[in-house]
């Protein structure tokens, strides 16, 4: 056997690890719970927390926040009919109206139940992709990597935006922001308007506390001045543990649910979402109890539940073994990565292959803790629904101020953070979408550096990344998205123009 699986699973194994993770877990049913949080932002606020941890400890803690957190959106969906998460949406379609006929306990049973499943089917597949694919990436050069980096940013930038344009223009601002501090390749000053504290660049995790965390205290604050604010009464929880009927009833929806939330999961940019409707709507084609979705059928339940929760492995996939984010959470993931000195990609699997193994064994155990602790502790978390926004805002707004300044001791970061908070509601006012940005953040270093070397090399060449078959297949796919993304958008328009004129 591999001794990097062997040391990765020695190092998942550790007692620290495994407090790490149950932690994060925990945390994570939390966040997920709460309406109008997201995992993201959970993450963005804790991740400050684990620079004084080992990076082994670090990630345990994020990947149980990030695994229970696909979960925990399902509670608040189930019980208020107000998803957590995006994912979450099509799990109240039938959690909900299950709840309201007096078996809350059975559809949050049978969404936990699923959950895991997914997660431990996607963990096979990150298991036994992730060192195949990480050995063929091995053969990429800069060209490749630069078509490779490219092709990422524009399939998510047309996955994540309603309007193509409004999209990439999201992305080009940045990697406008990327290019403030030292370049990369000269070392010579950039865009800094000779302000010494931008001479080291946009600190990553600034940028993402004041796009995601500062939006998202604007509209609690708006809610709260607008007495619209109330305070969800729980649900009173009978039997948790699903019976075997329900477990023979799910059999079908989780086998195509898994497979559906880990292959769109690899996928950049397609994204929880996307793969909890398309289980949800296939699942209910091929069932015999068609009649019964919409209406509390457990089916509808654990089709959405096991597909989400199988995108968090397989959006680890591209991230580990290409550096390429397959979704927002992941892109956190990679700056936490490059904080501790760890470059995700191909060579990470060479270099520090324990480390590598060790992540994915955390994500193996981020699911046990999440379905333990959310049968143990469910009665208790549903409480957390009843936390007044009066109170909890606060609370991450002092913690988003903290953990800005606590990235270099300088309180310049604070302004930054607020700035970039600005930046996220003018975004958020025009309809733009903020993730490609956030994209373009994690990827523009390594867009420029490629792109730069692969140049040098061919004193000026642009021919050179039409050289290798792997740049013309990522220049080629890249090319297809983009055309792909405009297209839908026309018919799109153009479908809606004519319901309109009828």
């Amino acid at each position: 056997m591999n001794p990097d699986i062997l040391d990765g699973f020695a190092q998942a194994s550790m007692m620290s690890s495994l407090i790490a993770t149950g932690i994060g877990s925990l945390l994570g049913l939390v966040v997920g719970m709460i309406p109008g949080m997201t995992i993201s932002t959970g993450i963005i606020i804790v991740l400050p927390l684990t620079f004084v941890l080992e990076p082994t400890i670090s990630i345990a803690l994020l990947l149980g926040l990030y695994v229970s957190g696909m979960t925990g959106g399902s509670f608040s969906a189930i019980l208020l009919n107000i998803p957590g998460t995006p994912s979450a949406s099509a799990t109240g379609l039938d959690g909900h109206p299950l709840a309201q006929r007096g078996e809350a306990g059975r559809a949050l049973g049978l969404a936990i139940t699923a959950s895991f499943i997914g997660g431990m089917f996607s963990f096979a597949g990150l298991f036994l992709i992730a060192p195949l694919l990480a050995e063929i990436a091995l053969r990429f050069q800069s060209p490749d990597l630069f078509s490779l980096v490219f092709f990422g940013l524009t399939i998510i930038c047309s996955f994540a935006a309603k309007s193509v344009i409004k999209g990439l223009l999201s992305a080009v601002i940045g990697l406008m922001i990327v290019t403030i501090g030292q370049d990369p390749m000269m070392g010579s000053q950039r865009f800094t308007f000779g302000q010494v504290n931008l001479i080291a660049g946009i600190h990553f995790l600034t940028a993402l506390i004041g796009l995601f965390a500062i939006p998202q205290l604007v509209d609690n604050f708006v809610e709260l001045i607008g007495d619209k604010e109330t305070r969800h009464k729980a649900t009173r929880i009978e039997r948790v543990l699903p019976r075997w009927a329900d477990l023979k009833r799910i059999r079908l929806p989780v086998c195509i649910g898994a497979p559906v939330g880990a292959f769109l999961g690899i996928l950049p940019g397609a994204g929880g979402p996307i793969a909890a409707f398309i289980s949800y709507d296939y699942t209910k084609r091929v069932s015999k109890n068609r009649d019964e979705f919409g209406k509390g059928a457990p089916e509808g339940i654990a089709a959405p539940e096991s597909a989400n929760n199988a995108v968090t492995g397989g959006a680890l996939v591209p991230m580990m073994t290409l550096g390429i984010p397959g979704d927002p959470v992941t892109a956190i993931l990679i700056g936490a990565l490059l904080i501790h000195g760890l470059a995700p990609g191909p060579l990470l699997f060479v270099e520090n292959g324990g480390f590598a193994f060790g992540v994915i064994f955390s994500f193996m155990y981020a699911n046990f803790f999440n379905i333990v602790i959310g049968f143990l502790g469910l009665r208790l978390l549903v409480k957390v629904l009843a936390t007044p926004n009066a109170l909890l805002m606060p609370t991450i707004a002092l913690l988003c101020v903290i953990g800005s300044y606590a990235l270099r001791n300088n309180f310049f970061d604070v302004y930054v953070m607020f700035g970039f908070g600005l930046l996220g509601l003018a975004m958020r006012w025009l309809d733009m979408p903020v993730v490609p940005l956030l994209l373009a953040l994690v990827l523009g270093r390594p867009l420029e550096e490629h792109l730069r070397v692969s140049l040098a090399s061919s004193q000026g060449d642009p021919t050179i990344f039409f050289t290798s078959p792997f740049s013309v297949v990522f220049l080629g796919m890249a090319a297809l998205s983009i055309f792909w993304s405009f297209y839908a958008e026309h018919r799109s328009r153009r479908e809606s123009n004519g319901a309109t004129r009828q």
